[in-house]
């Protein structure tokens, strides 16, 4: 089976209590085969930079423009990996994740895109037995009768695919980002949203926010993506 070069980037704001979790993972759970991972600090004001410097071989760098989809883009641009692999600071790449991507691209030619749903670690097990149920039954079946569907700390994308895209779109602010990325890399191969390729994550947007006005923001700008081909414009608050 070919082996494809993965470039891991990590857009990062203020995450001093999470990058290092994350990149640990990334290392040790890939088997320290990731052609190369990336830190974009986006304008951090606390040790996000100094922690992820402390790890070898691991790059960072500065994007003067805050914005996770600046970092994003920054980060695409300064890699050079056959396929691009976005996670967010939060994430806990787990065992099996990298072989996963590996035979998913090698086994599919024209796959642009692969994604999978986050499972939640930092909530009780119902909720995460809850979360899986909706991810399984709801989000997976909606993504194949739509054709794509993403998530963005979950995301690879073939380097190629994106070339074609001109990039991300910086003018998306937070929401819709992933399923704006999802509808228009859809244009160029196959985008699959995989039930078994899961990320765990943490749930502090959906605990600060509540579950359920999170969950119809999210199915909002998705329909917006759908049917206007634009995310619902709304502002967004960071938590930490």
């Amino acid at each position: 089976m070919k082996e494809f070069t993965i470039s891991l980037i990590i857009p990062a704001y203020n995450e001093e209590k999470r990058i290092g979790a994350c990149i640990e993972s990334a290392i040790k759970n890939s088997g320290n085969r990731f052609h190369e991972i990336i830190v974009v600090d986006s304008c951090s004001t606390d040790r996000t930079k100094e922690i992820a410097s402390s790890f070898a071989h691991v790059k960072v760098f500065e994007e003067k423009v805050k914005g996770v989809m600046y970092a994003r883009q920054r980060g695409f641009f300064i890699s050079s990996g056959d396929i691009i692999a976005f996670v967010d600071a939060d994430n806990l790449i787990p065992p099996g994740w990298y072989d996963i991507a590996q035979k998913e691209f090698a086994s599919n030619p024209d796959l642009a895109l692969l994604s999978g749903p986050y499972s939640y670690y930092d909530v009780a097990v119902w909720r995460q037995k809850l979360a899986s149920l909706w991810w399984k039954y709801i989000a997976c079946p909606t993504s194949q009768l739509v054709g794509y569907m993403a998530i963005f700390g979950n995301l690879l994308i073939r380097r190629g695919v994106l070339e074609k895209m001109k990039g991300l779109d910086t003018s998306i602010e937070f929401y819709g980002d992933d399923s704006d990325t999802s509808r228009r890399a859809s244009k160029f191969g196959k985008v699959k949203f995989s039930s078994k390729f899961v990320m765990p994550s943490s749930a502090r947007r959906f605990i600060n926010q509540g579950w359920i006005n999170t969950s119809f923001v999210y199915f909002l700008n998705f329909a917006s993506e759908v049917i206007l081909r634009r995310p619902f414009p709304r502002k967004y608050k960071d938590f930490r």
